[in-house]
């Protein structure tokens, strides 16, 4: 397996770290023999985490936790848990999880359309007859001359047709068609 050097520069944090298969590992050994920019690279990394790892590197003085506490402490804003926030907060609870509920509710009762230009049916009696193409995306009444897809039809009830998405043709079903 022969690794690029922009290869070796994405994988190089997990070589550092133990975290690459052991052919990759053998690969990018082999291509640091070879390339001294890549080495560098490798050799620059590894300083940048012993010296961050180094506790030693960045001394703050004696109390400075405290008086840093005690800064952040005074310029934080003071809380205002009233009553009245109280009321407001769950009130606002309420009404949205009330709107969620409420579009929830009103989109799970119609059928998603299988054609977003569909207009869906008003008033089809759900027990007629009709005829679906399985790839179709309307419904028509028996003997309608503009199916399309006359190798594929199945006849079906209009309540299924429109649980199933389809749409009542344009055509031949005007009448059930919503405004």
């Amino acid at each position: 397996m022969v690794v690029s050097c922009g290869e070796v520069w994405r994988e190089i944090s997990n070589y550092l770290d133990g975290e690459v298969d052991p052919a990759l590992r053998a690969a990018m050994e082999e291509h640091f023999r070879g390339c001294t920019h890549c080495t560098a690279v490798l050799d620059g990394m590894r300083n940048v985490i012993q010296l961050y790892g180094d506790e030693r590197m960045v001394e703050v003085p004696l109390g400075f936790s405290h008086r840093l506490q005690r800064r952040l402490e005074d310029n934080m804003a003071p809380a205002r848990r009233t009553f009245l926030g109280w009321v407001v907060a769950a009130a606002a609870t309420v009404l949205v999880a009330g709107s969620f509920e409420l579009a929830r509710s009103s989109v799970s009762g119609r059928p998603e359309l299988r054609s977003d230009h569909a207009r869906p049916g008003n008033g089809v009696p759900p027990e007629m007859m009709v005829v679906v193409a399985t790839d179709g995306k309307t419904f028509h009444v028996p003997g309608c001359p503009f199916i399309h897809d006359k190798a594929r039809l199945q006849t079906i009830t209009a309540r299924e047709a429109m649980r199933e998405g389809y749409a009542p043709c344009v055509r031949c079903m005007k009448k059930y068609l919503s405004a």
